[in-house]
């Protein structure tokens, strides 16, 4: 799948590309592929990305976060309650502005395969690796995501 954000494409690129680690599909390599030959090199970014919505059954919530699990690996937890989730994970693209983009998607392109609840997206963080190594090494930041899966808030 090769997903691609419109606009002018900065620094004279052709074409910018989105990718998401864990997506393992041909796609994701040629993505880097194109990258690398730019002289664009990935990075990691760390999302938090919160929804909320009308209550739905608890059950329901956490049989959707999970089957998102499922279908992308690369979650690393889910926290719900019956009208808000939270999803943390790391994500693979060139920069902030990509990153955001593959995110604010994440919860649309799923609601249907996955059977999220119809929430909308109510929060958006998109931090660099760097920095969150150092909130989490100043005891402010995100805790690193232990346990891994869905757990209720």
């Amino acid at each position: 799948m090769r997903r691609g954000r419109p606009g002018a494409s900065p620094r004279g690129a052709a074409e910018r590309t989105l990718t998401s680690v864990g997506a393992g599909d041909a796609a994701t390599g040629e993505a880097k592929a194109h990258a690398a030959e730019r002289g664009e090199a990935s990075r990691l970014w760390y999302i938090t990305l919160s929804v909320s919505g009308s209550e739905a059954p608890l059950r329901e919530v956490r049989r959707a976060l999970e089957q998102l699990a499922h279908d992308h690996p690369f979650l690393l937890t889910s926290r719900y309650a019956v009208d808000h989730a939270e999803i943390r994970y790391w994500e693979e693209a060139r920069d902030l502005h990509d990153a955001a983009a593959v995110a604010l998607r994440l919860w649309g392109e799923h609601r249907a395969s996955a059977k999220l609840p119809p929430w909308e997206i109510v929060g958006l963080e998109v931090i660099d690796r760097d920095t969150y190594h150092q909130r989490v090494a100043e005891g402010y930041g995100p805790p690193p995501a232990s346990p891994v899966g869905v757990h209720p808030f």
